[in-house]
């Protein structure tokens, strides 16, 4: 288990620089004169190139194993970090974003199938919760340290030391890659399969339904929280803490997720969190004060912690054998799908109509994933070991 815990620790490190640069790029943006709408371009290009790339990142880590694209995109996050600081200005945000997110999912998408083929069954849960822990860990250093460096450093030079983050994990995977598992290779796919026969898999379609609705309410929050928080006259350390309250939830309840789902399932786990979050997103515009926002911050973050960790599982298990980085690469192409209309369209109802419609739209949404996880709860997919 010692390759494990290492590949947690170089991801750790990948993705604090990740979620900070997009508090960042919020917080950065609109200092240059950005608006909402203008930050919601700026957030999409994170994830226009993966709606592309997702599913064929997933069948390259299938047929040439897990070392080469988790470096492109360890590499990738690097450079994208150090363009700002080296050539400052919103056109410089763009290109930043989109080379990250062009790169980096070829790191992610790779890292969640090495969880994945770690274990099977009740294992491959718990190693899905624990890398989620070390995931839910970044969505409090990420925001917390970008909030703090951008009021003591400034912008540019808090660029730089984001950068310095994915130092190890290339010098790991250039120099130190016997930590990585050998993967069982997979041939080229056979005449006939096709992306489309593993949506026409019902319960997998679900599963990638269910994801993109939480994908969702994450990246509301991601997105619009910066902009509110600098709506009401809110520091950026105080956003990045509010960030910070979220993320400890996330934490929370992603340490107690082993135990809800043997007691329970993971349908019915994930139908609950849903409705707690779709709860909490009602709420959320109309609260101010900075101690109310930590507290409806903490309870959203309670809802949607079990999200990614569970939507991993059942995408990986109801997967066919030997497509298993690609169907988990197909629920990166439905959320990076999600994060481009996400601050697009939301963006631009914010601007128009105010944070109300925005977060209970959402709300909506949490509230039929969690009637459809409640239907499968009932019968629940066999798992594939």
């Amino acid at each position: 288990m010692t390759a494990f815990y290492f590949v947690i620790l170089v991801t750790v490190l990948n993705h604090v620089a990740f979620r900070g640069s997009k508090v960042l790029i919020s917080l950065y943006a609109i200092e240059l004169g950005a608006n909402p709408l203008m930050i919601g371009v700026l957030f999409a290009m994170y994830s226009v190139f993966p709606v592309f790339l997702s599913v064929y990142a997933g069948k390259v880590s299938d047929r040439l194993g897990f070392r080469l694209p988790m470096l492109l995109g360890a590499c990738g996050l690097l450079v994208g970090l150090l363009l700002p600081y080296f050539s400052p200005g919103i056109a410089t945000l763009f290109v930043s974003a989109a080379l990250i997110g062009m790169c980096y999912i070829f790191y992610i998408v790779s890292v969640q199938h090495l969880i994945g083929s770690f274990g099977e069954g009740a294992a491959r849960t718990r190693n899905y919760s624990l890398f989620s822990i070390g995931i839910g860990l970044t969505a409090l250093l990420g925001p917390t340290t970008a909030g703090f460096a951008i009021d003591g450093i400034g912008y540019r030079a808090t660029y730089l030391m984001l950068a310095l983050f994915p130092a190890l994990p290339i010098l790991a995977l250039l120099f130190r890659s016997s930590f990585l598992p050998q993967s069982r290779r997979h041939d080229a796919p056979r005449a006939g399969q096709r992306v489309a026969d593993l949506l026409g898999n019902a319960p997998l379609r679900r599963a990638l339904v269910t994801a993109g609705i939480l994908e969702t309410g994450m990246e509301l929050f991601n997105f619009l929280l910066p902009i509110y928080g600098r709506s009401i006259g809110m520091s950026a350390s105080r956003i990045g803490v509010i960030m910070g309250s979220f993320a400890l939830a996330l934490l929370l309840v992603r340490t107690l997720m082993s135990v809800l789902v043997r007691r329970w399932n993971e349908e019915r786990v994930l139908s609950i969190s849903m409705f707690v979050a779709g709860l909490a997103s009602l709420a959320f515009p109309f609260v101010e004060s900075f101690a109310l926002l930590l507290a409806v911050s903490f309870v959203l973050g309670l809802g949607l912690g079990c999200g990614a960790p569970l939507s991993l599982t059942l995408a990986y298990n109801r997967s066919p054998a030997g497509r298993s980085g690609e169907a988990i690469g197909l629920r990166q192409t439905v959320n990076k799908a999600i994060e481009v209309l996400v601050p697009l369209i939301f963006g631009t109802v914010s601007t128009a109509l105010g944070m109300v419609p925005v977060f209970w739209l959402d709300a909506i949404m949490l509230a039929y994933g969690g009637l459809l996880m409640r239907s499968d709860a009932r019968s629940p997919t066999p798992k594939r070991d």
